[in-house]
């Protein structure tokens, strides 16, 4: 996720004061911003921004122990990359399983600019007491520089269509969502390479590509249901405090490169979107989610921020049901 970078600075001062090195269970609400979530052998691992991605596991989605994170220190080849990526804060993760192996992609960018990469690191299990518990890290999978490309290298997420193939859809801000088909073992983008845009908001033209504009979208996550690939991503602005705006929103398509549409029948790269979550007087805004299927149940999983503790960020977990017209529905 994306927009005005210097205030994720505050999110991740948050994480910080939260995480140490010792393991420790602790309730529901546990700090997170852009979680995803994995099950196992009855375990659910919990990955989201943090110091070298933060880490969490849990028996039942409710009390959590905090786990080592995935990078001790940061990635030799970020730091080459992208110069001004400072620390070892990495954002965004993404988890998936395919063919025995656990697939996490992360991104790694500099504060206010669109010099981004998108990495992945993979391993066997995710239970870290086993002996094949390794996380080997293949560096770079897509970069966005400036002056060059008008679109942003974060916030990855990984889908599959019917046949298998796997598809990146990532972006924040800029000019919106991206998709691109990559290569079978998931380490570089599909020959030739093909970058479509399947949503995207009006953002001022006069603004040059240094700058991130007004077109507050990002987080996208792919969902596959029935007939239909849903797009969800967030509109608005995140990591405000109780300042925040941020929002859930929906659109799907019969096809994994689009055009995906909302319930009104608006195309998502023409500034459409179907609302399915937004802040209240509890929570003062709710974003970068992603979909799962546990126990033949589909849960929505995403980060809001806590108007009972002075607006930080919080893991949020809530059953999805769906539509007679197969639209995707959450009653907190």
């Amino acid at each position: 996720m994306y927009y005005t970078l210097l205030r994720r600075l505050l999110v991740l001062a948050f994480v910080l004061g939260h995480l140490g090195a010792s393991a420790q269970t602790t309730p529901a609400l546990i700090p997170a911003h852009d979680p995803v979530m994995a099950q196992q052998n009855g375990t659910y691992y919990m990955f989201c921004t943090g110091p070298g991605i933060a880490v969490w596991s849990s028996k039942d989605r409710r009390n959590w122990t905090r786990e080592k994170p995935i990078f001790a220190t940061a990635p030799t080849w970020a730091t080459q990359a992208v110069p001004g990526f400072k620390g070892n804060h990495i954002w965004a993760p993404d988890i998936s399983y395919h063919n025995g192996v656990y697939s996490l992609f992360y991104s790694i960018s500099a504060f206010g600019k669109n010099t981004s990469c998108i990495g992945l690191a993979t391993n066997k299990t995710l239970d870290p007491t086993s002996k094949d518990f390794k996380w080997l890290d293949h560096g770079r999978i897509v970069q966005s520089v400036p002056g060059r490309d008008m679109w942003n290298a974060i916030d990855p997420n990984l889908v599959r269509d019917e046949a298998g193939n796997p598809w990146l859809s990532f972006g924040s801000f800029w000019d919106g969502i991206k998709l691109v088909k990559l290569a079978p073992d998931l380490k570089a983008p599909a020959q030739p390479e093909q970058w479509r845009t399947i949503a995207k908001r009006p953002r001022n033209p006069q603004l040059n590509d240094s700058l991130p504009g007004d077109g507050a979208i990002e987080a996208p996550f792919i969902f596959r249901k029935g007939d239909f690939y849903y797009l969800f991503t967030s509109f608005d602005y995140c990591c405000r405090g109780p300042q925040s705006t941020y929002k859930i929103m929906v659109g799907r398509s019969k096809n994994v490169q689009g055009p995906y549409v909302d319930k009104a029948g608006v195309a998502l790269d023409q500034g459409g979107g179907t609302e399915v979550l937004a802040g209240d007087k509890n929570w003062f805004g709710l974003g970068h989610n992603s979909v799962y299927t546990f126990d033949k149940a589909d849960y929505l999983v995403f980060h809001g921020y806590d108007a009972a503790d002075k607006g930080h960020s919080k893991l949020r977990i809530e059953k999805m049901t769906w539509d007679a017209a197969g639209w995707p529905v959450v009653q907190p």
